[in-house]
C-alpha cells in the first residue's frame, strides 16, 4: 500500500527540515534571472530550480498558472518538473487552487492526484468556496493514492478576510469551519494527517482559531511578503511542528546561480529551524 502523503512529509520535514520553496516563473522574475519570457526560459528556469534545491527542500510547489500560460508546451514542463523533482526526493504541492463540484471537480482530482497521470503530484491545492462538501471527489482520491489536500483557511492576502472571517450562522466563522473539516478528516492518523490547511504566515495571533487539525499547515508569506521565521512560533502555536512555511521570490531572487540559490534556501532552513522549539 502507498504510505499517505501526512506519513511522507512527516519524514521528509524531519529530515530535511520543514522548508517549502515555490516554483513560480512568472515574467518579471524570468527577466530578472536574464531569461526569455517564453517556453524556453521557463523550462530553463524550472530545471535550475529543480536541480539546485531537490535534494534539499521538504516541498516545492509550483504555481500551475505560470506554466499553463503557455499552453500545452508549457503544461509539458510543468510535467517534467514534478516527475524530476518527485525522483529526487522532494515532495510536490501542485499549486493550482481548484474548485468546483461533481464531475468536474473528480477530473480535476484526477489530473493531479490519480497515480498515472503525468501531472500527479503528492499533494493538491484546493478551494472549499463551493462549500467544503464539493472537494468530496478530491478527498476520495487522494486517500486512495496516497496523496494529499492543502485547502484554503486562512490566506495572507487582504481580500479573503470577506469570506473567510465572514460569520455563519452557528457563530463560527467560515475559516474556523475550514479547519473543523481538516480536523475530522485526519482524525487517528498517524504520525500526521494528508489533509492541511493554507494558513497566512503574515496573519498575526491566531489564538483565537484550533490549529491543531493533525495536518499540516502551509503557511505562504514568509519572505517578500513580509513574515520571516521568527514570527512562526507566535502566529501557530502549539500547531509550529505542524507548519510548512513557504518561501518563493525570498529564495528565487538569487536566481539563476544554483550556489545562490542554495545558500538561500539555507539560510530560511537555518533560520526556520533556530524557530522551531526544541523537540
Amino acid at each position: 500500500m502507498t504510505e499517505p502523503f501526512g506519513a511522507r512529509l512527516r519524514h521528509v520535514m524531519d529530515e530535511r527540515g520543514p522548508l517549502c520553496v515555490g516554483i513560480d516563473p512568472h515574467a518579471s522574475l524570468l527577466t530578472e534571472w536574464g531569461l526569455t519570457d517564453d517556453v524556453s526560459g521557463l523550462e530553463r528556469f524550472s530545471r535550475t530550480v529543480v536541480e539546485a534545491l531537490s535534494d534539499r527542500v521538504a516541498v516545492f510547489k509550483p504555481q500551475s498558472a505560470f506554466f499553463e500560460r503557455f499552453g500545452s508546451r508549457g503544461v509539458a514542463v510543468l510535467e517534467k518538473t514534478v516527475q524530476e523533482a518527485r525522483a529526487a526526493g522532494a515532495l510536490v504541492l501542485m499549486d493550482a487552487k481548484r474548485g468546483d463540484i461533481g464531475s468536474t471537480m473528480a477530473a480535476y482530482a484526477e489530473a493531479f492526484l490519480r497515480k498515472d497521470s503525468p501531472l500527479f503530484s503528492d499533494a493538491l491545492t484546493v478551494s472549499p468556496y463551493l462549500g467544503y462538501g464539493s472537494l468530496s471527489p478530491a478527498v476520495a482520491l487522494a486517500r486512495e493514492s496516497g496523496a494529499g489536500l492543502f485547502v484554503l483557511a486562512l490566506t495572507s492576502n487582504p481580500e479573503g478576510g470577506e469570506v473567510q472571517h465572514a460569520v455563519r450562522a452557528d457563530g463560527r466563522n467560515v475559516g474556523a469551519t475550514m479547519l473543523a473539516h481538516l480536523a475530522a478528516e485526519n482524525i487517528g492518523e498517524e504520525p500526521l494527517g494528508s489533509f492541511g490547511a493554507v494558513v497566512g504566515a503574515t496573519l498575526g495571533d491566531l489564538s483565537t482559531y484550533d490549529l491543531d487539525i493533525n495536518g499540516p499547515l502551509l503557511a505562504p508569506g514568509v519572505g517578500a511578503q513580509g513574515a520571516t521565521p521568527a514570527d512562526l512560533p507566535r502566529v501557530f502555536g502549539a500547531a509550529i511542528r505542524n507548519v510548512v512555511p513557504n518561501v518563493s521570490r525570498g529564495v528565487l531572487r538569487h536566481g539563476p546561480d544554483a550556489g545562490a540559490l542554495r545558500d538561500s534556501a539555507e539560510r530560511f532552513a537555518d533560520e526556520i529551524r533556530s524557530a522551531l522549539p526544541s523537540a
